[in-house]
């Protein structure tokens, strides 16, 4: 795969706050990028500059092959961004919305109907196109926001943080059309996201601490560099666990070891073969990645 975006050298700062310092990455066309930090870690600017809406002050941003000093307009054209925020108007219907944004990119008549029947049916929400968007739940609204992004046909759709707020059952169902966009459209989709089994869904990771790399890989590397593996183990007494010499903690009917590896997990098991009748190990979770590179945990928005 390709690079579809390239950005070298990218710093940006706001007086003595250095908000982007020496920002270096690339996104593959095609795939699921997470881009993960918490409120001040430099996200929201570096999404900004890629936008066009702020600013650089060095480095150099390459999308679909143009610079964003030479070719800005051409750039904005090949992205469709979901805000955090909706920005729709909620005084309009749904329709109505749709229309007064596909206008911006010469979508009309026509042209207009036949993608808003296809969006409508893809987002599932034909009957809906009457209403005031004001009077839509949360869930419809994002789904809505996503139509409004994809309206041009984007090559690149940014999700900044769009299932903060939604129940679970609707971040899944959102999660399941935006997989079933990638597949149809080929769309490249960068995410920010405070869902850590969000993230661990991508095909690439991007942990940002104050501005800077704190680390990058795919989610597998990830865990095999920065957290350990869990061996669960049930139907055992703990006075035998403590045989085992490894830390461990007790969960309702069974008791959770902490090892280094997969490699000393078989150990063990090769060792105390009589514990593990009843066991299943497992790799460390997104949420102990970002832990151990930031020392921060990253919850619904919030740092702790």
């Amino acid at each position: 795969m390709e690079n579809i975006i390239e950005i070298q050298g990218l710093c940006k700062s706001f007086g003595d706050v250095k908000a982007v310092q020496e920002l270096s990455f690339r996104v593959k066309e095609g795939e699921l990028f997470a881009f993960l930090g918490v409120n001040g870690a430099g996200k929201s600017t570096t999404i900004n500059i890629l936008c066009g809406q702020l600013p650089k002050d060095s480095g150099s941003v390459l999308v679909c092959g143009s610079s964003l000093d030479s070719r800005p307009d051409e750039i904005k054209r090949s992205l469709g961004v979901v805000f955090q925020n909706s920005v729709l108007d909620k005084e309009l219907s749904v329709r109505d919305n749709l229309r007064s944004r596909a206008a911006l990119y010469g979508i009309r008549g026509g042209e207009f109907r036949t993608r808003l029947e296809e969006l409508a049916g893809l987002l599932c929400f034909e009957d809906l196109l009457n209403r005031p968007v004001g009077k839509l739940s949360g869930g419809q609204r994002r789904r809505i926001d996503i139509a409004r992004a994809l309206l041009h046909r984007p090559r690149i759709l940014i999700l900044d943080e769009p299932t903060t707020g939604l129940d679970p059952q609707t971040r899944n169902s959102l999660w399941q059309v935006i997989g079933d966009l990638r597949r149809r459209e080929k769309m490249t989709v960068f995410l920010t996201t405070h869902y850590m089994e969000e993230a661990a869904d991508a095909d690439f990771v991007v942990i940002l601490d104050h501005g800077k790399i704190a680390a990058e890989g795919t989610p597998l590397t990830l865990k095999n560099t920065y957290t350990g593996d869990y061996i669960t183990i049930y139907g055992q007494e703990e006075a035998r666990i403590q045989k085992l010499g490894a830390p461990y903690e007790a969960i309702r009917d069974a008791y959770r070891v902490s090892v280094p590896n997969t490699a000393a997990a078989r150990e063990l098991i090769r060792q105390y073969p009589e514990l593990f009748e009843d066991f299943e190990i497992t790799k460390g979770k997104m949420d102990d990645v970002f832990l151990a590179v930031t020392g921060k945990k990253l919850t619904g928005g919030t740092e702790k």
